[in-house]
């Protein structure tokens, strides 16, 4: 991140403009909504600016721009169509200390003016780090048409009753979660269409009724999906997003822990390949313990929590413990891989069956039902499977699979770093090894992998 976002208390800020033209007039228009006193320095005036001084909205100094200009100011827009000049300007102001913007010239920003969402007192603001205007404008168009217009009524319902709040609870955790349910029903959807009255009405009855006693804490188990951020369902977003506390595994990607709220706690209790690095009762115990405390525990699982994801263990402890809980299903690593490698899991002139089995070793050997496992007509999906993979292929030709059945491996399913390898029993072990297959990957054997070339709609895998 080049360009850290903030939001500059204007009050007393001093600006300086250099140039009129109708691309200074822009910077204009968006700084006249601010609390900042405008100076505008040029010697060719626009008629727009040359209106914004006659109504006293700014100050123009109708000359070419000198250093003195630099003087009181602490900001500074650079809007000339002279180069050399700009370049200049720039290099005065950073000698002073002055935040500086260089016009369409990214290299010489101090800082960069974002595409504004403006709801005031709600202000919505997106940037690409001037790499990207055009998206930009696209980005802000989807946002305009989803916040509801009069969403600053909002913002200033809330600043209205803030001290109330306050006062009435101590934590910041029952401050948060009173103000969430607030604005999740019907009293924000009154304000919103205008019924200020009313939604007092209802506020303060609410405000008073509602008990002050410690909260309950709860635990949300969301399947995280097999890597994708846009495979996330609506609603483990939106737990996500009013977690007090994170729990998270290895395989939960770094895409998707950036949209778990900016302030909740995350911890970290991935197991990696051969070494656990937080045990599962431990795992579990830490789970009632922050819920007891009152948080909202979102319990982050790669994949579905119920397949191979000992979501159904940790549950077991919070109902011993009665502790609240719902569950989120997620893709399953098995669907997102297969989808995503072109791989359909059934069908009809394939497999009409799917079974899922964990290709985890244990004492150098796997513990399964081979026989009901190598079945004709049927796929199956290997867990963890990667350092097992030569007893897989050993095991499903002794108990009748042929040694050319299809056999796939599909390494980080869903994300920027799939990769597919796709070969037989014969010879997947010399391919995995050639390609460098590591973990996270994930075992497809069966017909239905010789699809692969005719379904695969990824370019990349």
């Amino acid at each position: 991140m080049q360009y850290f976002p903030i939001f500059l208390d204007t009050t007393d800020l001093n600006c300086l403009v250099v140039g009129a033209g109708e691309v200074a007039a822009r910077k204009v228009e968006l700084l006249l909504k601010t609390s900042a006193s405008i100076t505008v320095v040029a010697p060719i005036v626009c008629d727009t600016v040359q209106a914004f001084a006659k109504e006293g909205k700014i100050k123009l100094i109708n000359r070419a721009y000198g250093e003195a200009d630099l003087s009181n100011q602490q900001m500074v827009f650079v809007a000339t169509d002279n180069s050399e000049l700009n370049t200049l300007i720039h290099d005065q102001a950073r000698a002073q200390k002055i935040l500086v913007n260089v016009v369409d010239n990214t290299p010489l920003c101090q800082f960069i003016t974002p595409s504004i969402v403006d709801r005031a007192p709600i202000t919505i603001a997106i940037s690409s780090g001037g790499v990207a205007p055009v998206l930009l404008r696209y980005l802000r168009q989807k946002l305009e048409s989803v916040i509801p217009h009069n969403v600053g009524l909002l913002g200033q319902f809330s600043n209205k009753f803030r001290g109330s709040v306050k006062r009435r609870f101590k934590s910041v955790t029952e401050r948060r979660y009173f103000w969430e349910d607030v604005l999740e029903g019907d009293i924000a959807e009154s304000v919103l269409q205008g019924n200020a009255q009313v939604a007092q009405q209802k506020f303060l009855t609410k405000l008073n009724a509602t008990d002050t006693a410690k909260t309950r804490g709860e635990v949300y188990l969301v399947g995280a999906g097999p890597g994708d951020p846009d495979l996330l369902t609506f609603k483990a977003l939106r737990l996500m997003q009013k977690a007090d506390l994170v729990v998270y595994d290895r395989l939960v990607s770094p895409e998707i822990l950036e949209l778990v709220r900016r302030d909740a706690e995350k911890i970290y209790v991935g197991k990696a390949k051969s070494k656990h690095s937080v045990p599962q009762n431990e795992i579990n115990d830490l789970l009632v313990k922050k819920a007891l405390a009152g948080n909202r525990v979102v319990r982050l699982k790669g994949g579905d929590p119920f397949i191979f994801g000992r979501g159904g263990e940790e549950l077991e402890t919070l109902v011993e413990h009665g502790v609240r809980f719902q569950v989120v299903p997620g893709i399953t690593a098995a669907n997102g891989a297969a989808s995503y490698a072109g791989i359909p899991l059934t069908h009809r002139d394939h497999a009409k069956s799917v079974v899922f089995a964990t290709g985890h070793l244990q004492d150098n050997s796997i513990n399964l039902n081979w026989q009901g496992l190598a079945q004709p007509d049927q796929t199956i999906v290997f867990y963890m499977g990667l350092t097992g993979l030569a007893i897989i292929c050993e095991q499903l030709v002794k108990h009748g699979l042929a040694n050319t059945t299809p056999i796939a491996m599909v390494q980080s399913a869903t994300t920027t770093h799939q990769k597919v390898i796709t070969g037989t029993f014969k010879d997947i072990q010399q391919k995995a090894e050639d390609a460098g297959i590591k973990p996270p990957a994930l075992i497809i054997v069966g017909s239905v992998v010789s699809l692969h070339k005719k379904l695969n709609w990824r370019s990349d895998s």
